[in-house]
């Protein structure tokens, strides 16, 4: 990966020496699988084998995977639950679970559950029929009853309480559903009042997946969503600058998370839910790219020439060296830089 991947691999040391260390002196277990909720920054594929748009299923995504064809990866390659799995000597890549190519032998070691498109509010799944997180829980409780039946309930119950879970959702909650459409906007007229309530189901989700096992999670909260080459096309008014209102917003949600994450710890036993919070690296990339190996930082590599929208991008308007740096971009920010 060269320069151009010096900020994704500070993100994965970080998860890496955190919950390397907590393994060794808890139990002296490695992490043995690597388990994935949220959107299309972590999707590796679910959206291909569900009726909706949100797909990345075509050229030029994948054209960088190990074998050159799209996987449903909203990347030119692999994401980052992919280089975590291998950091931490899995696989070089975690497979979706609805893919049939895949069986219970293949996610006993690493599997995602995250669906483009996504956010913690069900609303925001409708938009572009989705899964929604609730369905991600479901799924993930028929896993485990699989995973069982074909280790054992001892080696089963090992696996899903060593195991890291990875989770990266939000920002669609806010630009593909409480700023595009009315409903959210006319019941929670405050957009904080909207934050409050997606925090609310947070906390429920990460209670219920605690209650089901889960132990180490990673979350990662929200990015400068207001640099989004989507966003940036659109303010035509700022000369195409960053959307200062929502990267405010963005910060102000990730510090109620980072509450969160401090409150769940204290009360959930054994709970060690990390705030993996990388919009300052984000940030940093996009206000000086070339300290990152990257020449441009304000326009997308994939869209229409114009818009960068994922479900209509071109090959015409890829980049020759398209790279994905870190593991949250929302599902409108493809192939960034």
């Amino acid at each position: 990966m060269g320069g151009k991947g010096y900020a994704l691999w500070l993100f994965i040391i970080e998860i890496f020496v955190h919950f390397s260390t907590s393994s060794s002196s808890s139990s002296g277990n490695k992490v043995p699988a690597i388990i994935v909720f949220g959107d299309s920054s972590v999707d590796s594929g679910n959206n291909n084998f569900i009726p909706t748009i949100a797909r990345s299923n075509f050229e030029p995504y994948g054209r960088d995977f190990f074998n050159g064809n799209p996987t449903g990866r909203f990347s030119n390659g692999r994401i980052a639950p992919d280089f975590i799995s291998e950091a931490f000597g899995i696989k070089q890549s975690v497979p979706a679970y609805l893919d049939p190519a895949y069986n219970i032998s293949d996610f006993a070691s690493g599997v995602c559950f995250a669906s483009a498109g996504t956010g913690y509010d069900n609303a925001t799944a409708m938009v572009a029929d989705v899964i929604p997180l609730w369905k991600e829980v479901e799924y993930y409780k028929e896993y485990q009853k699989k995973l069982r039946a074909h280790l054992g309930d001892e080696n089963a119950n090992e696996i899903i309480r060593e195991a890291l879970y990875l989770v990266s959702i939000g920002t669609n909650d806010f630009l593909e559903n409480y700023y595009t459409l009315p409903e959210r906007r006319c019941e929670f007229p405050i957009v904080q009042q909207y934050e409050d309530f997606l925090i609310g189901l947070a906390e429920s989700f990460f209670k219920e997946i605690y209650g089901l096992g889960a132990r180490k999670i990673s979350l990662t909260g929200l990015p400068p969503m207001g640099c989004l080459p989507l966003e940036r096309a659109v303010n035509i008014l700022e000369y195409h600058n960053c959307v200062e209102d929502y990267n405010n917003l963005a910060l102000e949600f990730n510090g109620k998370l980072g509450w969160l994450v401090t409150k769940l710890n204290k009360d959930l036993p054994g709970f060690q839910l990390v705030d993996a919070n990388a919009y300052d690296i984000i940030l940093q990339i996009v206000k000086h790219p070339s300290r990152f190996g990257f020449e441009v930082a304000d326009t997308g590599c994939c869209g229409t020439g114009r818009f960068e929208m994922g479900f209509l991008c071109d090959p015409k308007f890829t980049c020759e060296d398209a790279m994905i740096v870190v593991l949250l971009f929302y599902d409108l920010f493809l192939f960034l830089f």
